[in-house]
């Protein structure tokens, strides 16, 4: 539903009226809710590959990927139990008699603000956070997909009482709205320019945040490789949704003395996936607008194209393309490609590349492809980045049990699996105190106690 200023405030009104309740606090309430959800989405399935097929061409294989978080589901029913039971610390010695436990709670009322690049996923798989949680929430499925934003919207006002969790569908003028009202907790996925509205918005109201933002993540290509399955596992991590994936490989880093090979056998899984003209190939995707085209049409305006350049702008098409001849200072380099377009810079030593990504802003993915296991921890050791995969690309988003998250410019904070729970939940400290021994020692007058405190607190 798109609503007017007064109907947002309304709606957060009735939330805080119903979490004030503390139904959601209630273990069974949260699980009840995930298994409900889990049953929705079931259901919709076909609705959803329709929609991102009508906002992406996405294939219907490729629009699984946006349910991919069943996994999370299924892992949260299971352990949330135990994830929010309160867990027992140990207390210093002076303390005694004493016990501390830590207790998760969940934060209140929280805004999830989608991305269009995977609709659906990059909404729903953080509320099932904040419902394991035990928080109500506002949803706000990006307007750039619009057939998606549909479907969720039904899904979610056909699923949940508007006072537990709502979708709010609408272009920018809504989410100013949205971001005009106070919340407990802002979950944002996008580009580092509206991450920073976002961020400046949460701070008028001190709300917390997680901006899961985006970058140029490299893909660096030791000269010792399988280069069969490198070859293949990049092409694929490239080229999935068009390039239109926040942890895509946004650029080659290679060995000079590979590179040739590896760029044959790019092009020879280009040809593979998606034939001889990809333009005709029922799995490859389009650009999500016009405005996306044109961008990453400048970018292949300098350096020599190699594989691909061929562009339909009636379509929003644009073929798998690498474009070599480029270096630190091209405009391709300057911001995250987002698109189907693969730059290739080359390296003779790893410690330059090191030091050439050292350089830049901190990127969400890195990628390494060697056989060479002190290069790999070396990569490890002297890079940072908001995670890593060694030898694949893209796959590590689907692994629950890691965290998943930006660092610096890449991102605040990370969510999948248990992540998404803490993300989701205050962690309250609890000290509680025996009221059977009192000791004096802490009580004025303090003569003759200056010692015995020393002796204490540098035991």
């Amino acid at each position: 539903m798109s609503l007017e200023q007064s109907s947002i405030t309304k709606i957060l009104n009735q939330q805080r009226q119903f979490f004030a309740t503390g139904k959601t606090k209630n273990i069974e309430f949260r699980i009840e809710q995930l298994k409900k959800l889990k049953k929705a989405v079931s259901n919709y399935q076909e609705k959803i590959a329709a929609a991102v097929k009508a906002d992406l061409n996405r294939p219907k294989f490729e629009a699984y990927f946006e349910l991919t978080f069943f996994t999370e589901i299924n892992d949260a029913i299971k352990k949330l139990k135990s994830w929010a039971k309160p867990r027992r610390v140990s207390t210093p010695i002076e303390q005694f008699p004493a016990g501390a436990k830590i207790y998760p709670e969940p934060l209140g009322i929280v805004l999830i603000i989608g991305a269009w690049n995977y609709p659906f996923q990059l909404v729903i798989s953080p509320l099932l956070g904040a419902i394991a949680a035990g928080n109500c929430g506002i949803i706000k499925p990006s307007e750039i997909a619009v057939n998606t934003s549909e479907v969720v919207a039904d899904l979610i006002t056909k699923t949940f009482d508007s006072n537990y969790i709502a979708a709010i569908t609408g272009g920018v003028e809504i989410s100013q709205q949205l971001l005009a009202e106070k919340f407990d907790y802002i979950f944002f996925t996008g580009g580092t320019k509206v991450g920073k509205i976002v961020m400046e918005a949460a701070a008028k109201n001190l709300t917390p945040v997680t901006l899961e933002l985006g970058g140029k993540s490299p893909c660096i290509v030791d000269d010792n490789i399988q280069l069969e399955y490198t070859a293949k596992r990049i092409t694929w991590g490239k080229f999935i949704n068009a390039g239109q994936t926040c942890v895509a490989p946004d650029y080659l880093l290679v060995n000079k003395s590979v590179k040739s090979d590896l760029l044959e056998k790019i092009k020879q899984f280009i040809k593979e996936f998606y034939g001889e003209n990809p333009a005709d190939s029922p799995d490859y995707c389009r650009i999500i607008n016009e405005k996306q085209f044109n961008r990453l049409n400048d970018f292949l305006q300098e350096g020599k194209i190699i594989i691909g350049g061929e562009i339909n702008s009636k379509e929003r098409y644009i073929s798998p393309t690498i474009v070599d001849g480029i270096n630190w200072d091209s405009a391709i380099m300057q911001s995250e490609i987002f698109g189907p377009i693969l730059p290739v810079l080359e390296y003779e030593n790893l410690d330059e590349a090191i030091a050439q990504i050292n350089s830049r802003p901190q990127p969400l993915s890195l990628y390494f492809f060697s056989l060479n296991k002190q290069k790999q921890e070396q990569i490890l050791r002297e890079t940072s980045s908001g995670n890593v995969c060694i030898n694949d690309t893209v796959v590590q988003f689907a692994v629950p049990s890691l965290p998943f998250g930006g660092v610096g410019n890449s991102g605040i904070g990370s969510y999948h699996g248990k992540a998404s729970f803490d993300t989701f939940s205050h962690y309250k400290s609890v000290l509680k105190r025996g009221l059977w021994l009192d000791l004096n020692i802490r009580y004025a007058p303090y003569k003759n106690k200056v010692g015995l405190i020393k002796k204490i607190i540098f035991r």
